[in-house]
This record gives structure tokens, sequence and C-alpha cells, in this order.
């Protein structure tokens, strides 16, 4: 990795009504024309994101949103992509300007943000304005409820003030602090178990694998990445036994025949449900799977999009070790990138990847989008380790988690 990923980035997200100067904004904050700029209302179509620094919180995700007064039939469609960015906010700007004023667009977004518990920072711009201070400012703040950062994305001032109010609002536990740290000691050994095949990218690993291994490294333990052909061998050469072997999920059964019952063994996905989502209710997920019957409707939620391979894990292994499991056929929809469907009560569950490519607070909106209507969600590691009758092993490293599958599942 080259640089930070896009889902470990606090996402950072401008909204507003158009020609309030969001776009404006952008570029002031980066201090880089990034997006682009225009006197014509509506410039902002679709929602835009850039990368940048923002010290000392580190990497962050700005992302630069279509008028929320929008227009007409794509208006309403720009409006609608708009408010789904919601889902993926970990902060955001409001911004107003004393000519639009405070309109019930601002009101409705502001709502929005409130129930979804987004912390937000009023943005008063155009502050450079003649006779906006005399008392405007104020009297916004008072019909807003918020309290306004006042800039000036014309003359640059005010934007190290937004600045610091980022830093101060913004929510640090929008990423779990580890993948693994939490597990292991410094000096513990932890093998990685890692298959190359024609899912493998070329050259390079896949990102929760390096993740895992960096944290590995940040927390002073030690990371010896393997094949699961060579897995049996490197443990009879290991001169003391590993904490903790973890493996791609497509290799449960040969890991877990080879791993010794005394060491601890899990998955990248595992991990991951963990760590960018809800591991416990995850795993009371698998109730869900349990119910299933011939001719339900499953969901396969990815959140990459990526060229399918001939034995892909999504579209060809788990819906045959699901239609072996129910013993007949089941009615499989798949969903990938940022897409998710609306629709989720026609299905009797939803099974999502690990969720590398998007970011904590949009992998709790789907599970709770789905809780809300009554449908199970497990991942692809926590329903491959049950089907395979390896779940309540690969657990035992989380403990209010097996507790769960304990009380819940078994």
């Amino acid at each position: 990795m080259l640089e930070t990923p896009k889902a470990n980035r606090l996402h950072i997200a401008i909204f507003g009504m158009r020609n309030a100067g969001k776009s404006s904004l952008i570029n002031a904050l980066t201090n880089q024309p990034i997006a682009l700029v225009s006197d014509i209302p509506g410039t902002t179509t679709d929602p835009v994101f850039k990368a940048m620094e923002i010290l000392p919180i580190g990497p962050c995700m700005i992302i630069d949103t279509a008028g929320i007064d929008d227009e007409g039939l794509l208006g309403e469609l720009r409006i609608k992509k708009t408010y789904e960015v919601l889902n993926q906010t970990d902060l955001a700007l409001l911004v107003v300007d004393p000519i639009l004023g405070i309109t019930r667009y601002v009101h409705e977004l502001k709502k929005a943000l409130e129930a979804k518990k987004i912390p937000v920072i009023g943005v008063f711009n155009k502050a450079d304005l003649a006779g906006t201070l005399n008392g405007q400012l104020k009297q916004m703040e008072n019909e807003l409820g918020l309290p306004l950062v006042e800039v000036s994305v014309k003359t640059g001032a005010g934007i190290d003030r937004l600045k610091e109010e980022i830093i101060r609002l913004a929510p640090f536990e929008f990423e779990k602090p580890y993948i693994v740290g939490d597990l292991i000691n410094p000096g513990d050994v932890c093998l990685l178990v890692v298959p190359i095949d024609l899912a493998a990218p070329k050259g390079r690993l896949i990102l929760p694998q390096v993740q895992t291994l960096r944290d590995i490294l940040d927390s002073n333990a030690v990371g010896i990445v393997v094949k699961e052909t060579e897995l049996a061998e490197t443990l009879n050469q290991l001169n003391k036994k590993p904490r903790l072997v973890i493996t791609d999920s497509q290799a449960f059964s040969k890991v877990a025949t080879d791993t010794p019952d005394d060491v601890l063994m899990t998955s990248f996905s595992i991990l991951f449900a963990r760590f960018k989502a809800d591991l416990a209710e995850m795993v009371s997920g698998i109730k869900g799977v349990k119910r299933l019957k011939s001719g339900d409707r499953v969901l396969i939620s990815e959140a990459c999009t990526h060229h399918v391979q001939a034995d892909d894990i999504g579209r060809v292994k788990i819906p045959r070790l699901l239609r072996q499991y129910v013993g007949g056929e089941l009615d499989f929809q798949w969903s990938s990138g940022t897409g998710y469907p609306e629709n989720l009560e026609t299905f009797k569950l939803v099974v999502h990847c690990g969720g590398c490519m998007i970011n904590r607070r949009q992998m709790i909106y789907r599970i709770q989008q789905a809780r809300n209507k009554g449908i199970s969600v497990v991942n692809y590691g926590i329903l491959l380790a049950f089907l395979h009758g390896i779940l309540d092993r690969a657990l035992k490293p989380f403990g209010s988690a097996y507790k769960v599958f304990k009380e819940e599942c078994v």
C-alpha cells in the first residue's frame, strides 16, 4: 500500500444549498483546485471524493455533495445521492451563507444529521460580504440552533479556525483501534495463512492481509506469512507455538486440520467483522442461516468491484455451500461496490464480505438496515466457518461474540 486506503480515512462530508460555496470550501481546505467551481447553481452533480491529510487527525476523505435544494427530476436524484452520503459520513460540515439564509432544506438536512448522530460543524461562508457582521451571524446561529464558524473561501479567512474545529469534533472512534493487536502481546508469533490462487492479485497481497500484518508489527509481535500448503511444516519448525493462526476463510478446513487444538485460530474476514462492523451481531446472524429453506432469497453483498474468477468465493463457492446446506435451490442476488438494495425485506439472509473497501459507519449502516427489517446478516468468514463446522473454534479468541454463539446459535 502506497497510501492510506479510502476506507480507513475519516470521512468528512460537506453539505449545503446550491452556490453556498461547498466546492470552494473544499478547495480552501485542501489549498488545491480540487472541486469545479462556478457561479451557475448545481455545478456539483454527484458526490466527489478527495483524499487529504488534516493533522493531527491524519488521513481524511473530503466529500463534496450536490446542493440539497436542487430542482427537477435530475435534481431529485442528485439530492437522493447527497442524502446517501450520510451513511458513510463520520463528520459533517453544513455550509450556509448570508444570501441564501436558513431554508427548510437546511433544517431538513440538520434533522437527518441529528437522527444519524453524525457530528456536525456549521460553517458561515461568504463572511467577506459587506454587512454580514452586523448581527447576521448570530441571527443565523439562533435560527439554525447551531454554532457557526465564520469563514471566507474568497480571502481564506477562518479556514484555519475551521480546521481546528474539525480536529476538535472529529470522532476518534470512527474506526476500531485494532484489527488484532488487542488479542496478542509483544513478542507473540502470529501465522498468517495466505493462499495464492487465481483470486490472489498478482505481485501483491489483498488489503485485509496487509492491514492485519501491519497491526501485528505495530503491536511489537512477530508475523509470519505462509501458504496453506506450508502451514504444517512451518508449525513443526517453530521453537514455540504461535499465539494465533489467521487464515483466509477459503482455506479454513485445511488450516483447522493442520493447526493444533491448543493454538487459537480465526480468519481475516472474522477479524474484519469486528474491526469494521459488529462481530456479535453477525455471529447472531447464524440463526438466519439455520432458518433457510429451499427457495429463499439470499443477498450476497460485496463492498468492492472485482473481476469474477472461475471459482469466485461470493458468486460460486458460498452459493454452492449454502445449496448443499439447505438441500435445495436458493434465489441468490448480488450487490457490489457502494450499491445496497432498498428492498431488503425480500431477502431471508444477507451475506456480506469483510467490508475492507468501505468505512465502519457505512458497514454499521448496512447491518442496521437489515436489522430494522428483521433480516439476519453474516459475513463470509463467519458463514464459511459455520458451514465447515469450525465456527466454535474460530470464535474462541473473541469473548463476547463467542458467548453469543454459544447462547444463541448452538
